[in-house]
């Protein structure tokens, strides 16, 4: 989302012009796709992980300008709210131990960050929504200074032309509004990054829809908002309505929201870029001066920068993404549907099982979305984001199950399969595998040691709401990013976490450890 726009104003000629030029954009890409010039013979995948800072108290630091300059790396980048940042670590193969060379290189660079961002009195958090997050923390004010931000919440509201409703029920309920785009900020992410052919791109994006209920499910962390218990995953029902830019009459019209699941399977890349086109109009009609039909016709590769920003303005769950690297272009799958954390190892073995599944599915001879409606894909998605590892989904054969019992019985086989076929070495892949494994085994995900957390403060120690969701996080920090791994395959939960949970200037130990502490063999699941 960092993009720098540099135009503050549009006109009535910028948006027609950007129309014809996005549409011309569109019939380049299609000519591209018949000519198969894409580079996908040796796939690459990515990680991106968005970050909470916070401060000695637990609340919410914004200061994302000060700790971006202190920790100095092009890795990380500014976010939409002043307490966001994010990693974008750089491409790798996933083959021999290519996740463990992600988990190494992730780790490093957040504890080098982590040590930095301390200097200026902010601590990075990896979780899907900060437990101390409140309505006064997102404000336009709270906003980061990219004026691509600004230009944003500009062109929502005006497209809306009232304020955002932000309605969840949950266990509690929600009804709030909003007169910015801010509460977007509070839903921090795990993006992976699939790259693949023209031919196979339908497959992979039907195979990670089908998935996406799955994987939220399991990897729900974000329980709670403004005080509320609400959805285990309440970071989808928020991100759904916080960048909505239709007025209620509109929604009653049928038009598509932007922050979108979907609403059938796909036959080629084209069919999503054509939708976006299609559906939804410009929110940043910005034109550069390329002429892509002539730069293709040349031999070259066109940007395409007109589509490719628009499509960065279509919130898909899971997103196709054109890109152009040492004049190279290729596609890639971006899957959006996890949040950030609990752990690095979490966030590893996540991309495991993902990455693996896919790669099965995708390559079935008889496709599961053949056999599947589209419906019962995002009815399992809002189920899993819900209910979380305790949700009932829908699967060919199966009919409604309880998802770690679909896991652990079908898609954990097929996830080691898919590594197989990556080439990925079988000590990772057991390692990582094991992990989602355990997590259906005892039922604990994030979302679940928050909420059981939560619950044993103000039932056992009578806190209220707020002190007691502080005293969550201040939990969560130590027991799920542990100081040092431990020798003896057993975690002793931190002492800190019991002391002085009011305690000024607490200082948190930086994002290390060598497994999840959901696993089994781990003694710190719960404060």
């Amino acid at each position: 989302m960092g993009t720098e726009v540099g135009r503050h104003q549009f006109t009535r000629e910028d948006r027609a012009r950007h129309r014809q030029k996005v549409r011309q954009c569109l019939d380049v890409f299609a000519e591209m796709l018949r000519g198969s010039k894409f580079e996908f013979e040796r796939p690459m995948t990515g990680l991106e992980i968005e970050l909470n800072l916070v401060d000695d108290e637990a609340e919410p630091a914004m200061r994302n300008a000060e700790a971006l300059a202190a920790i100095a790396d092009p890795d990380f980048q500014t976010e939409l709210g002043q307490f966001n940042i994010e990693i974008n670590v750089a491409p790798r193969r996933l083959a021999g131990d290519g996740p463990a060379d992600f988990e190494r290189h992730v780790r490093a660079s957040l504890n080098a960050a982590e040590d930095k961002a301390r200097t200026v009195g902010a601590h990075m958090v990896m979780i899907g929504i900060l437990p101390t997050l409140h309505r006064e923390h997102l404000t336009l004010e709270s906003l980061s200074a990219n004026p691509r931000y600004a230009l944003l919440n500009e062109q929502i509201f005006a497209a809306r032309g009232e304020d955002l409703e932000i309605r969840i029920d949950g266990v509690d309920r929600l009804a709030a509004t909003a007169d910015t785009v801010a509460p977007e900020a509070a839903c921090t992410s795990t993006q992976f990054h699939l790259q693949v052919s023209p031919g196979d791109f339908a497959a992979y994006w039907n195979a990670a829809q089908a998935v996406a209920g799955v994987q939220v499910a399991l990897g729900a962390n974000a329980p709670f908002l403004f005080g509320r218990e609400l959805w285990r995953e309440t970071r989808i029902p928020l991100f759904e309505q916080a960048t909505d830019t239709r007025s209620e009459e509109i929604k009653a019209q049928g038009v598509r929201p932007r922050v979108w699941f979907g609403e059938r399977w796909i036959t080629s890349v084209f069919d999503l870029f054509e939708e976006n086109v299609r559906y939804f109009p410009a929110l940043l009609p910005v034109c550069d001066d390329e002429d892509p039909a002539q730069i293709l016709a040349q031999g070259g590769t066109p940007q395409l920068s007109e589509l490719r920003l628009h499509n960065g303005t279509v919130y898909r769950w899971n997103r196709p993404v054109y890109d152009v690297v040492g004049d190279l272009p290729h596609l890639r799958v971006e899957n959006r549907v996890l949040p950030a954390g609990p752990t690095v190892v979490d966030t590893i073995a996540n991309g495991a099982f993902y990455f693996g599944l896919v790669r099965t599915l995708a390559e079935s001879d008889r496709p599961l979305w053949s056999q599947m409606s589209f419906s019962a894909a995002e009815e399992n998605f809002h189920s899993g984001a819900r209910h979380g590892i305790t949700a009932t989904v829908f699967w060919p054969g199966l009919g409604y199950v309880p998802v770690t019992e679909l896991v652990l019985r079908r898609l954990l086989p097929m996830a080691y399969d898919g590594l197989d076929a990556w080439g990925v070495d079988a000590g990772e892949r057991d390692r990582l595998l094991r992990i989602i494994e355990q997590r259906c085994l005892t039922g604990r995900n994030g979302a679940s040691w928050q909420v059981d957390a939560l619950h044993r403060l103000e039932d056992e120690r009578n806190l209220e709401r707020a002190d007691a969701l502080r005293a969550v996080l201040q939990r969560y920090i130590p027991s799920c990013t542990p100081t040092s791994p431990s020798t003896s395959g057993r975690q002793t939960a931190n002492p800190r976490a019991d002391q002085g949970l009011s305690r000024r200037s607490r200082a948190f130990p930086s994002i290390k450890g060598e497994r999840s502490c959901f696993d089994l063999r781990s003694t710190a699941v719960c404060p």
